[in-house]
């Protein structure tokens, strides 16, 4: 069982409560493992480095290509941790106590999610401002690419829990994962990239600013459920 505890002894624990439990057992976790906290923070920094080395030194060139960059980066950097989402947990038991605990199964989702984002979303969002300077974007434009960010990488989340779920049994799940999130993510990359392209050209982000608002509205409502069920057929 892992060195934080799962869940309190005592019983009749409420629903917030023992999500703000579950979100701070697994930020915990997560400070204990630096190497799995810092290995997406190292990754984006080393993908949106070798683009401007592979491409141009120009800064108008690493201007235009920007979006596009930050996004692919940021993409593929929350894809690492999202294999660990369910599997340690499922495979010490901590995460089969967590369901026998009588607690809601979507809301023990709902909590492992965030924390999950908190400790890999969140955290490529507040360093992404170092990156675009890097790559000559104006500070003007940081008030849309971080909240683009913020919105696409919390959906990302919530894919990813369904994909999680869904091979949480699986020995080598991880490129399954992938390929189950990867083209669910596609519109996040083209719209989120789309808003901060826009905001450098001085153009109204508010459409791809909404359009991913709701995706993030509509898979916070959804995916808990099936990533719920998902786990539930998979500890059955």
């Amino acid at each position: 069982m892992n060195d934080v505890q799962a869940w309190p002894a005592e019983a009749g624990v409420g629903a917030g409560a023992a999500l703000a439990l579950i979100v701070k057992r697994d930020l915990c976790l997560s400070f204990r493992r630096p190497e799995q906290l810092l290995q997406p923070l190292v990754f984006f920094l080393i993908v949106t480095t070798l683009f401007p080395l592979g491409l141009s030194l120009e800064l108008s060139t690493l201007r235009e290509v920007s979006p596009g960059v930050l996004w692919v980066g940021a993409l593929l950097a929350s894809l690492l941790s999202l294999d660990a989402l369910f599997r340690s947990d499922a495979e010490d038991g901590t995460l089969e106590q967590l369901v026998l605990s009588g607690q809601d199964l979507t809301l023990i989702v709902i909590a492992k999610t965030l924390a999950h984002w908190l400790v890999s979303g969140a955290a490529l969002v507040l360093v992404s401002p170092l990156i675009a300077l890097a790559l000559g974007m104006p500070v003007g434009v940081f008030a849309t690419m971080l909240a683009s960010l913020a919105l696409g990488t919390l959906t990302l989340s919530w894919l990813g829990a369904i994909g999680a779920a869904l091979t949480v049994g699986l020995r080598r799940g991880n490129v399954l994962l992938s390929l189950i999130v990867l083209p669910l993510a596609m519109p996040l990359l083209i719209f989120g990239a789309g808003a901060t392209d826009r905001a450098l050209a001085d153009l109204s982000t508010s459409g791809a600013l909404y359009l991913l608002a709701s995706l993030c509205l509509f898979t916070s409502t959804l995916a808990p459920f099936a990533a719920a069920a998902a786990v539930r057929i998979a500890l059955e």
